[in-house]
């Protein structure tokens, strides 16, 4: 019988994990190395590796929660919700991640651009999410309480939408200046998706 962690074992790879997507974000997966995870977690490399055996490990956790976090708003759609509310807040809660968790979308972005050879083992249950949810969205459109759309682009369309001002920011603020560009295009979103879902 495994003994649970500690309080100090908790925080410790808790702490590995921060600095893990600190590392993998600045520098990549092929970039990063474990004295340098170590080093930003404080740590000695040595004692990072009694609680990850190595990079991949370390990278395939914080991966693993990114993808749960990401998700969760998609889970949360509720078939017997108001469909536009539904949509409506699934889209504003994607940008909310792009505001808050900027880091973890370009990590995510740069796995998926390189194959996802650390993140395929999941697709299949994000495939099952997805077509349940495109389901839920199919029955709005053909009850017609939205308007006739592919569910599937739809929630392309969302991800692309809200994705793009994390894994661009740098752009996006070269363009705009230095204005927050989270409450503009929090507006655009809300307007365009009720126009498009509009029965």
């Amino acid at each position: 019988m495994t003994k649970p962690a500690t309080r100090i074992q908790q925080k410790n790879r808790s702490t590995i994990l921060t600095a893990g997507l600190n590392v993998f974000s600045q520098f990549g997966f092929r970039g990063a190395t474990v004295d340098q995870i170590a080093t930003a977690a404080g740590l000695s490399k040595p004692n990072l590796l009694y609680y990850f055996p190595s990079k991949e490990a370390i990278h395939q956790e914080v991966l693993a929660s990114l993808l749960d976090l990401w998700l969760d708003p998609l889970r949360d759609m509720n078939a017997n919700g108001d469909p536009i509310t539904e949509i409506l807040t699934y889209a504003q809660r994607k940008l909310d991640l792009s505001r808050d968790y900027p880091r973890e979308s370009r990590l995510f972005a740069n796995e998926i651009l390189q194959g996802a050879p650390r993140l395929a083992y999941t697709f299949p249950a994000l495939q099952s999410l997805v077509d349940e949810k495109a389901t839920v969205i199919q029955t709005w459109a053909n009850d017609g309480k939205i308007a006739a759309i592919d569910p599937y682009h739809l929630i392309f369309l969302i991800w692309a939408q809200t994705q793009h001002y994390a894994d661009f920011d740098v752009q996006v603020r070269a363009v705009l200046g230095s204005d927050d560009p989270y409450p503009g295009a929090a507006i655009f979103l809300n307007h365009t998706l009720r126009r498009l879902l509009a029965p």
